[in-house]
């Protein structure tokens, strides 16, 4: 098992997606990039603890491999807005890729450079090495899952799943 960590704004998002894929173990909604440990949600989302919201990724590379995680996470979200995805505003919607060893970092800064020209403006996803990663509080783990029928998770969620799932369906579990 390898492990991938990514921020892409609202975790509830990124983390029913990667959970969907088959080759997955775990994606884990959490914190990283601060330097307090164990920061709760209220704090992340006061917008000062200098952590973003993340999801940590347990994955087996024999049936997924790091470059369509990375083609996922770019799916998932804008990579072009600082601080932002949507209505969800603050650093802590920071559009991040924690690399964990070298092959990441370089298969990253491929993927990034790839994609420089994709977009209308330019991309502000940072790459950083991975910092350690605190899980959410219990009741954002799986979300969308539980509370699918929230009005948030019914507009932002649900639809970005949706598209997703089309677009990666030979990656789904079965």
């Amino acid at each position: 098992m390898k492990t991938a960590t990514f921020a892409g704004g609202c975790f509830w998002c990124i983390e029913s997606a990667y959970n969907r894929l088959a080759g997955v173990h775990s994606a884990v909604s959490g914190y990283t990039g601060g330097p307090d440990a164990n920061p709760s949600y209220k704090e992340v989302c006061g917008g000062r603890s200098g952590h973003v919201e993340a999801v940590q990724i347990r994955y087996d590379p024999a049936q997924i491999d790091y470059d369509t995680l990375l083609r996922a996470f770019f799916a998932l979200h804008d990579p072009t807005t600082l601080n932002r995805q949507g209505n969800d505003v603050g650093p802590q919607y920071a559009s991040v890729l924690f690399y964990h060893d070298e092959e990441q970092r370089q298969a990253a800064e491929r993927k990034l450079a790839d994609l420089a020209g994709d977009y209308p403006a330019p991309i502000v996803t940072r790459l950083e090495a991975a910092a350690p990663f605190y899980p959410a509080e219990d009741y954002h783990q799986q979300y969308f899952d539980q509370h699918g029928h929230e009005p948030y998770c019914q507009m932002v969620v649900a639809p970005k799943l949706a598209k997703f799932q089309q677009y990666f369906s030979v990656y789904l579990k079965k």
